[in-house]
């Protein structure tokens, strides 16, 4: 799985020995705002960023949603690790903030199309977030095996003055599942306008 994906690449999830991927996980990385004071000192801005995963059918329906709110879907084969208010306060420690795991071979019959979104929840534009990264990788939360997916928000000035984007979307086809690097910033300003956004541009 060795892929270094650009967006709008799509790939088939076999693996070099000809099994099919089972299970993938979003990763993202972010820092809080750092901002000089009138005299000299240095405060930080806590940065909520929040991932989050929709589940669509056929018709293109949300059939469920995992968020902050809702941190695994109902038979457990989405999970979220949960929110992160803040980001990293002392710079970059080289972890993901929040991360959710996808597990294909569990996904309900119904489930066609796996979308990655991501919103800036206070509205906190990507372009003035330190160090905004989002790897799609196989593995687990603890244990990354090959990154097959990367964004660098953070130095890509298509991102500035955005605050939703789509990082991907896997999809059914032949009861195979296969992906498709988006890495797209959207006008939403919201968990819920990002939603209608993938399901009338990119499914």
């Amino acid at each position: 799985m060795a892929i270094n994906l650009q967006k709008g690449q799509r790939i088939n999830l076999t693996k070099e020995n000809g099994t099919a991927l089972t299970q993938a996980c979003v990763g993202i990385n972010w820092g809080a705002i750092e901002k000089k004071g009138f005299f000299g000192g240095v405060t930080r801005e806590a940065v909520d960023l929040d991932g989050s995963c929709i589940l669509y059918d056929s018709n293109k329906n949300a059939t469920e949603i995992i968020y902050f709110g809702n941190l695994k879907s109902k038979n457990g084969s989405v999970r979220h690790s949960g929110d992160d208010l803040t980001g990293d306060v002392n710079g970059d420690d080289g972890l993901d903030n929040e991360v959710i795991t996808v597990d294909f071979s569990n996904l309900e019959p119904n489930v066609e199309h796996v979308a990655l979104v991501l919103n800036s929840y206070k509205g906190q534009d990507f372009g003035t977030i330190p160090f905004a990264s989002i790897r799609i990788y196989e593995g687990t939360p603890t244990n990354v095996r090959e990154v097959f997916a990367k964004y660098d928000i953070a130095n890509d000035a298509s991102f500035k003055g955005h605050v939703a984007m789509v990082m991907g979307v896997f999809y059914k086809r032949n009861n195979e599942w296969k992906f498709n690097a988006i890495g797209d910033p959207t006008k939403d300003k919201k968990l819920q306008e990002t939603i209608e956004t993938v399901k009338n541009n990119y499914l």
